[in-house]
Order: C-alpha cells, then sequence, then structure tokens
C-alpha cells in the first residue's frame, strides 16, 4: 500500500524515521531537553510536535557529537539506513568539526594510562605502606 508523499511531518517522527534515534521517546526526549535545534538567525528549540518542511537547517546533539542537518525530504515511516540517509545532508563544516572532535578525543584518551588493576607484587607494597 502507497501512501501519498508528505509535505509536513512532526519533527520526532522525522528523527526517528532519519535514524537519529531508536524511538520516538528518545527523540522526544532529545528535544525536550534541549538536544535539538531548528537552524536560523538564533536557534529555536522546538517542540516535539513541531512541523517539519524540506530545507530545515537542524541542529542535533548525539553524545559528545553534534550534526547540522539539512532536511531534504520528509517520511513518517522508519525505513533502512540507506533510505533514512537520503533524507538529510550533513553539513561540510559539521562532518569537519565531528572529526576533528573524535580525533582529539582519541588524542586525549591515548595519552592518558589506562587504569589497571596492581598485580601481587604492587599490592603487597600497597599494604606494606599503609601498615607503616
Amino acid at each position: 500500500m502507497n501512501k501519498a508523499p508528505v509535505d509536513k511531518v512532526r519533527i520526532d517522527k522525522w528523527l526517528w524515521a532519519a535514524r537519529f534515534f531508536k524511538t520516538r521517546a528518545l527523540a522526544k526526549s532529545a528535544i525536550e531537553n534541549g538536544k535539538v535545534f531548528i537552524g536560523g538567525q538564533k536557534p529555536q528549540k522546538p517542540k516535539p510536535s513541531h512541523l517539519l518542511e524540506t530545507g530545515l537547517n537542524l541542529k542535533i546533539r548525539q553524545g559528545f557529537d553534534e550534526k547540522t542537518v539539512t532536511v531534504l525530504a520528509l517520511s513518517d515511516q522508519r525505513r533502512g539506513a540507506t533510505e533514512a540517509q537520503l533524507l538529510y545532508r550533513e553539513t561540510a563544516a559539521s562532518i569537519q568539526a565531528r572529526e576533528k572532535s573524535a580525533a582529539d578525543r582519541k588524542a586525549i584518551s591515548s595519552s592518558m594510562p589506562q587504569p589497571t588493576r596492581p598485580n601481587k607484587k604492587q599490592r603487597r607494597q600497597i599494604h606494606r605502606f599503609l601498615r607503616n
């Protein structure tokens, strides 16, 4: 059964259909907690029921990453990942910023020594030190 193309769709439904979030409840929570903004002059915090149109810019924060995407198409049905990627286009500046922040996080984590449990000899030394 083919549905007619939609010209407006709720933002929480679109974020779910575009596979930014696993469930609509997670998409709704992200919107309500200020992790999704509609681009423009001044970032506007939308409601989950805000209607999206093609051509709008969205700023979406997921964990450490922040994506700026342009809405290319609308869908209210969740499909495969390849079809979901046709619904939006991420800006080049957003991709560069994400890659740079990922490289920075990797450099910081590799420079810090990983915590390990003390071996038997080190535990004896710790106990000896604490006793004295």
